[in-house]
């Protein structure tokens, strides 16, 4: 079950510019920066309540956000919806018919877990599941 939206991933080419505008014109002040290698993205979180802004930007020309940004261009990139057991709820969609694009959870930003869902199965929006690491919102 999903307990609530953890984040929108919003992709840009130029993460420092970004993270100025967003504190800049939206008053929301960097509380986390990480590169995650696994997926190929220096990421941040910006605080909004109890839910975060995460700007992602790629580490090379190949990753997948890389490839987003030369197809569309910045912008939205991903919504991640938080669970409390990972395991069960790809199991639970995958049973359900949702087409997920990681079968196993891997390694997300503040050592989360996260797993995506294929945009074909979800109204056409990136869709991430993400377990908080103990201890983390």
């Amino acid at each position: 079950m999903f307990t609530r939206i953890d984040h929108i991933g919003i992709a840009v080419e130029n993460l420092d510019e970004s993270i100025a505008l967003y504190d800049r014109d939206f008053d929301l002040k960097l509380v986390h920066r990480e590169t995650v290698e696994e997926q190929g993205v220096e990421a941040v979180l910006l605080d909004v309540g109890e839910n975060h802004v995460e700007l992602i930007a790629p580490l090379g020309p190949d990753t997948g956000v890389a490839k987003f940004l030369a197809k569309n261009g910045p912008g939205l990139h991903h919504v991640a919806y938080q669970v409390e057991d990972i395991e069960a709820e790809i199991a639970r969609l995958t049973a359900a018919g949702i087409r997920m694009i990681d079968k196993e959870p891997r390694t997300g930003i503040r050592g989360s877990r996260v797993a995506f869902m294929h945009p074909k199965s979800t109204a056409s929006v990136l869709t991430e599941l993400t377990e908080p690491a103990k201890g983390a919102h």
